[in-house]
């Protein structure tokens, strides 16, 4: 029969708060020796020490690093920028849980790096979201509800480099990996660019503190394979649209929208920042033409800053099946309102592309093309919200 059995090792924290990274790498070691010993893992528990360690230096200088891959490392991560926190949640070997801003008011004192200037566009747009929201759908939301999506549309305004905090898992392996990422960008991102000096700014910083908790090992470091963040495309204009078993599609997003995306971490995202400094308008104030050129005019403001309405070039790849998934998730009336509308238009275009090549699976995609996801034929919704313009996807909130 089966048997489980749990693995304790795979926490390695010293009394001091630091990471028992000698205790990892002789756990790795071990696991190493799995493919060839008869006797499986339970035998090299107890084997001699020094074999184990020849071990450890021939997986780490041979590159063989899997093994170093069941060391888990949770960390709690304070005072974060968000678009740093967007950069490690782009590589998938991960697990997070973050703060939301849907959720939190944005105050300066809650974030020191916001700005004035961010902190009463954000107060007064949050009055004027209340406002209209509430006369189009206050006979379908109440108040609490309203205010949360006034904050998740606020936050526009405000800097992709305001703090959050999170608690993220990886592996010994890969928070290695990551941080030799950062150093290659730190050696070769433009200087004279604002927005990736500050970035490669905070990415000393965090590599600083991973260095302080012990937690980087050279050897796991030398990306020989050359790899470098995978947010940051150099490849942006070489991708071209295809859709098929497999899809590639590229659309306008704001970085409040690609941090919605990077959930769905069976599909690939790259992002290029776009040389006309865009910004996404809600719909709720684009269809007020007065309301718009105002809210424009406010974004231009705080365009130094990197706002999180800024839109970017964003390049998206993936599975079909896992962009089936991705509208079972985001084609709701509860999802961000961004992220809806261009789940919806993607899968409108591969709907079309799918029929113009004649591809079998055109006959698949027509079962998720009716609404939200509650009229898909394999979705149960577990909570109908009975929000006719939800259904349709045609709301504005």
């Amino acid at each position: 029969m089966i048997r489980l059995d749990l693995v304790d090792e795979n926490y390695f924290r010293k009394e001091d708060g630091t990471y028992d990274r000698d205790g990892a790498l002789l756990f790795g070691g071990r696991a190493a020796g799995i493919c060839y010993n008869k006797e499986g893992y339970n035998a090299l528990i107890n084997e001699d020490v020094s074999k184990t360690l020849r071990r450890v230096d021939m997986t780490l200088s041979g590159g063989h690093h899997s093994v170093y891959g069941h060391s888990d490392v949770i960390l709690n991560i304070q005072k974060i920028p968000k678009i740093l926190a967007m950069v490690i949640n782009n590589e998938h070997e991960y697990n997070t849980s973050e703060k939301s801003a849907r959720y939190t008011p944005v105050t300066k004192t809650g974030s020191p790096v916001i700005t004035e200037k961010e902190e009463e566009l954000y107060a007064k747009w949050m009055e004027i979201f209340n406002a209209e929201m509430t006369k189009k759908y206050g006979d379908v939301f109440d108040s609490k509800k309203i205010n949360k999506l006034a904050q998740e549309n606020a936050r526009y305004l405000v800097t992709v480099f305001m703090d959050t905090q999170m608690l993220y898992k990886t592996s010994l392996r890969q928070i290695n990996y990551l941080a030799s990422f950062m150093k290659r960008y730190i050696e070769t991102h433009d200087k004279s660019n604002a927005f990736e000096s500050k970035l490669a700014s905070s990415m000393e910083e965090f590599i600083s503190e991973l260095e302080r908790l012990n937690l980087l090992d050279e050897r796991l470091m030398r990306n020989e394979k050359n790899r470098s963040i995978s947010l940051f495309s150099d490849r942006f204009d070489l991708r071209r649209e295809y859709f098929g078993d497999v899809y590639l599609t590229k659309y306008e997003g704001s970085f409040a929208q690609l941090a919605q995306a990077q959930r769905h971490r069976t599909l690939d995202y790259e992002i290029r920042l776009k040389d006309d400094g865009s910004f996404y308008v809600p719909p709720i104030i684009a269809s007020n033409k007065k309301l718009s050129k105002e809210w424009l005019a406010d974004c231009e403001e705080v365009r130094s800053v990197y706002p999180q309405g800024m839109l970017v070039d964003i390049c998206e790849s993936g599975t079909y099946e896992n962009f089936i998934l991705k509208c079972k998730e985001r084609l709701c009336s509860a999802a961000q309102l961004e992220i809806m509308r261009q789940t919806r238009d993607t899968i409108l275009k591969y709907q079309a592309e799918l029929e113009k090549s004649g591809h079998p699976l055109k006959d698949d995609i027509v079962n998720y093309t009716r609404g939200a996801r509650c009229t898909f034929k394999d979705y149960t919704c577990p909570t109908p919200c009975g929000f006719k313009e939800g259904i349709k996807l045609t709301r504005k909130i």
